[in-house]
């Protein structure tokens, strides 16, 4: 359907012409990324046991890494001109099975099976992947939602585009009751008035309807509006959806709101509970814990560029908020039960705020890894909603220690038995927890895992 730059492992790049078009070959030599200079600095039961340079083709320090989706033995790393494949089959020697180049800002991924979604929202000229990027003022630009099949992770193929309405900055994948289809929840908002397609009231987000045995049928089902009656003034869009879609239920971070989802029907989401917090700047994104008792929502207080793991700042801003589920009254409500803060200050050269993580799969315990860019990985024990607290963490130190620039642990998940980092510079760092209170995580294997997407766990 589309040009794309493509590299299996470490052979030349190769760049594609469009479907039914000549190709021209722009051969190139994998040469491995260049770290700065530093020694991890770990605490309590964490190892740091391998780390794997950005790919050439994805290299450029404007291109970010971002997020992480997980099938059997592969991690898929979203990254701001395109995604990466990787084999996590022996975690201590991760390897680059294949590279996609093809650039939308952002790069949220979600897989399912053989499909991946993957996130537009800088638009583009057309949907083509080497299309040009024009002014967000254009309105015949593209933004939405990427589908790639990915039967063979090292020759991804790009399949379906679906274009929305201020793009896609996130997407959260609920599959449908029948297993023969997936439902994909859009998240974008307005960062600017560049963007005149997402100002407000931009109080929806948008639902594709991807079948699986037809994907380039991909088509938008319904755009529900979370705000009908208006939400909080910085309120123009939602961030970030993770779905329980066991529990049917969801928790959007919405800029200037937080939401708590009934997901029974994925076409049309109902608005169960709405809270705000004074010191809350940007929610950002959520993780409920295995049980659904308790949500965990994230303020990206500075936008994930500024340096908030200071002094000055506090405990309190740039943080995360726990809340309890309260399912005593005629529809569940968030409860605020407590904030978490990185408890280790950051200089004021690293970016540093809370960001993404997920549960670690203890049964019977409630524990959370979670990244905070240069702040690095933080594990968190949550056994007690009301005073969290860090029990390990791997601290990189600063990219640049006399200049603040972008750069971090993006995200950080544990999966079949490692913790893996996305880092924004430097590429995939794993990690292997051997907290004796962590341990028995090894023993949960999932098939796939989506952390905006929650399974049920063992122990739940």
């Amino acid at each position: 359907m589309a040009a794309f730059t493509r590299r299996g492992g470490v052979g030349p790049a190769v760049r594609w012409g469009a479907l039914g078009a000549g190709c021209a070959l722009v051969l190139g030599t994998a040469v491995p990324g260049a770290f700065a200079d530093d020694v991890p600095v770990l605490g309590g039961g964490v190892e740091h046991l391998a780390s794997v340079p950005k790919p050439v083709a994805l290299a450029d320090s404007a291109a970010y890494n971002s997020d992480l989706a997980f099938t059997g033995d592969y991690a898929i790393g979203g990254n701001y001109d395109g995604f990466v494949v990787y084999d996590i089959s022996e975690p201590e020697s991760p390897r680059v099975v294949s590279e996609v180049l093809c650039p939308g800002g952002q790069g949220d991924v979600s897989v399912s099976g053989d499909l991946l979604y993957l996130s537009v929202d800088y638009p583009r000229a057309d949907e083509e992947c080497g299309s040009a990027p024009v002014s967000p003022a254009d309105a015949e630009g593209f933004e939405g939602i990427r589908v790639f099949d990915i039967s063979d992770k090292a020759d991804p193929q790009y399949v379906a585009a679906v274009r929305t309405d201020c793009g896609s900055h996130t997407n959260t994948l609920v599959p449908a009751a029948d297993g023969r289809r997936d439902y994909v929840y859009v998240s974008s908002y307005s960062p600017s008035e560049e963007f005149p397609n997402c100002q407000p009231p931009h109080d929806k987000i948008t639902v594709i309807e991807v079948p699986h045995d037809a994907p380039e049928e991909a088509a938008i089902v319904s755009e529900p509006a979370l705000f009908p009656d208006g939400g909080d003034a910085t309120t123009t869009g939602c961030h970030d959806i993770t779905a329980y879609p066991e529990r049917g239920l969801a928790a959007a971070a919405c800029l200037g709101d937080g939401l708590l989802l009934d997901i029974s029907d994925p076409v049309a989401p109902v608005v169960l509970h709405r809270v705000r917090d004074e010191n809350f700047a940007f929610w950002h994104s959520a993780t409920f814990t295995n049980d659904a008792a308790n949500v965990v929502f994230t303020d990206e207080l500075g936008g994930g560029t500024a340096a908030v793991c200071t002094e000055e700042v506090g405990p309190e801003r740039g943080a995360d908020a726990v809340y309890s589920v309260d399912h005593s009254g005629e529809t569940p409500t968030l409860e605020f039960r407590s904030y978490y803060k990185l408890p280790r200050h950051q200089s004021e050269t690293e970016n540093c705020v809370a960001h993404n993580g997920s549960l670690i799969p203890v049964p019977g315990g409630d524990f959370f890894v979670q990244s905070w860019y240069q702040g690095g990985v933080s594990i968190i024990d949550l056994t007690d909603p009301d005073h969290p607290e860090e029990i390990g963490y791997l601290d990189r130190g600063p990219w640049d220690p006399d200049t603040l620039r972008t750069a971090g642990s993006w995200s950080a998940y544990y999966y079949n038995g490692h913790v893996y980092s996305s880092n924004i510079q430097r590429g995939l760092d794993v990690l292997r927890l051997t907290d004796p209170r962590l341990t028995p995580a090894e023993d949960v294997a999932l098939v796939e895992f989506n952390p905006q997407s929650q399974p049920s766990l063992p122990g739940s």
